[in-house]
């Protein structure tokens, strides 16, 4: 006579197929074998930074459905560009979930709000505010977004290793595309107090933080919207990825290594992760 199956068969069983379901995504939106995919990962919203990874280490990208990737096993690193927008960068952080990686650092660009800033100028969010709504499938709306500190703390490291110009603080997301000509909405951003403004950190780090992905962000001013003649535009955006591709890649590269040395010294010091 078959046993009927217990509630924690059950779940042991939905889990089981959840994680199948998810790690077949993983590998059809990034046109990746989940094998291929490293402990530490770059996200990125440009396909020219996952061609520099690409050049740099002389390893294939690989194109999905949604997402292009490439992996450099010596590095331990692999890169994506997840595309933009709040839903996919909460999907991708999902998926990653699923092959449980040890770090994810976000590589990209924000506007600076505060009049003492220059274009070039990287920023460190410690925090974000969750105005993209993406989230809220998550966390419920009362907690608040906060970036791995751990790896801010390396980011930080990093940055001042290079003698580069960095900002700290709160970051701004929202969905609003074209916020620049909405006078309540600058008038908002204005009570907030908040130094920056971009389109996925707060989800980012709030689905990171719910699906257990440790998760930061080396973000770089592109453009001072608030400036007069201070938005971005099509010329002025290409000089900035001609002048600070490079350094942008590089240091992520170094924080994610820096990271991997870390938790080597700490292994042989007997540490348990």
């Amino acid at each position: 006579m078959k046993k009927d199956l217990t509630k924690e068969a059950l779940e042991q069983i939905d889990q089981f197929s959840r994680d199948r379901v998810g790690i077949s995504t993983l590998e059809r939106y990034t046109g990746s074998s989940s094998k291929d995919f490293q402990p530490f990962i770059l996200l990125t919203n440009f396909k020219s930074y996952v061609e520099n990874f690409s050049e740099q280490f002389d390893v294939p990208i690989y194109n999905g459905s949604v997402m292009r990737a490439s992996h450099c096993k010596k590095q331990k690193i692999s890169i994506i560009d997840y595309s933009v927008g709040s839903p996919v960068a909460a999907l991708v952080v999902e998926l990653l979930s699923f092959i449980k990686p040890r770090g994810v650092l976000m590589l990209g660009l924000c506007g600076g709000l505060r009049p003492e800033y220059d274009v070039g100028d990287f920023f460190n969010p410690i925090a974000a505010i969750r105005e993209e709504g993406t989230s809220n499938a998550y966390m419920p709306p009362q907690c608040p977004s906060l970036s791995s500190f751990v790896i801010q703390r390396f980011c930080v490291e990093e940055m001042e290793r290079r003698n580069l110009r960095y900002r700290t603080g709160v970051i701004h997301t929202t969905n609003v595309r074209f916020w620049e000509f909405n006078e309540d909405f600058k008038k908002m951003l204005e009570s907030e107090k908040v130094q920056a403004i971009d389109m996925e950190c707060a989800t980012l780090f709030t689905v990171g933080f719910a699906r257990l992905v440790p998760i930061g962000a080396l973000m770089l001013i592109s453009d001072l919207p608030l400036k007069k003649g201070g938005i971005k535009t099509a010329e002025s955006a290409k000089k900035i990825f001609n002048k600070y591709t490079q350094i942008h890649i590089d240091t992520g590269i170094s924080v994610l290594k820096n990271m991997q040395a870390h938790e080597e010294r700490n292994k042989k010091l007997g540490y348990q992760f």
